[in-house]
């Protein structure tokens, strides 16, 4: 997959996120008070809290907001929603892949409506593993490329555990094993660089080309899918062209 690819479908990502990040902030506070009764607010022994906390950060939640998510979930007496991660995977229009991870409490509303989000737009649901062995977890740190140097960055991203930097269209990108997340962040904004973006994401082994027209009506499911509170992230295949963000 190319890294234009990749980086083209990160800024349409984005640019969606961006556009309903109260929504975005509200899926943040789940995934963190998730996370907290599941293994304890203290983010130095709990990893997915720690990944929690850097998603909500990339979507510019305040601090202080982050803070009340997990004393609200490790306080005592604690009794709110219980929530169940489930990974849904199938097909959008033109055949193109894709993964939805969710955080619910209550399975017989989610998976409805997920089908809905998928049929209404020309897909549909497939069962589990049926596009999944197609993708791999790994961590993914996109650098503007103005004012940073190849070998800095390649020596930094290097010694942090990444597996490999490519650029294309003005930005690198850093990939390494999920495990090297926080170590490859750390490292890259220890030399003061700051990151476009940081995550940990399911990266496709191959791209589906989509005309600007099936391009539009990918980027239309996708948004169905991401009304859904229950829905933390959403991964595809696809390789939208820029005119299809075109209104």
């Amino acid at each position: 997959m190319a890294g234009h690819s990749k980086w083209a479908n990160i800024k349409h990502r984005k640019a969606r996120q961006d556009a309903v990040k109260g929504r975005a902030w509200s899926k943040c506070s789940r995934a963190i008070m998730a996370a907290v009764k599941q293994a304890g607010p203290d983010p130095d022994m709990n990893l997915k809290l720690r990944y929690a906390i850097e998603d909500a950060k990339s979507v510019n939640m305040a601090k202080d907001t982050i803070e009340k998510a997990i004393k609200k979930a490790s306080g005592e007496g604690s009794n709110g929603a219980s929530y169940e991660e489930i990974r849904y995977e199938g097909y959008g229009p033109g055949g193109v892949a894709v993964i939805v991870d969710c955080l619910t409490d209550n399975v017989q509303r989610t998976a409805p409506d997920l089908r809905r989000a998928f049929e209404k737009h020309g897909g549909n649901l497939a069962k589990q593993g049926a596009v999944s062995f197609g993708f791999q977890t790994r961590t993914v740190v996109i650098v503007d490329g103005t004012g940073v140097e190849e070998d800095q960055l390649m020596e930094i991203a290097m010694e942090a555990g990444a597996d490999d930097i490519t650029s294309e269209g003005g930005m690198w990108e850093v990939t390494g094993q999920p495990g090297d997340f926080i170590a490859l962040k750390e490292a890259i904004e220890a030399a003061g660089i700051k990151p476009t973006s940081a995550e940990v994401t399911m990266i496709p082994d191959t791209m589906v080309d989509c005309s600007v027209e099936a391009g539009k009506k990918v980027l239309r499911m996708l948004d169905a899918i991401e009304e859904s509170d229950d829905v933390q992230k959403v991964y595809t295949n696809a390789d939208i062209p820029e005119g299809s963000m075109e209104e």
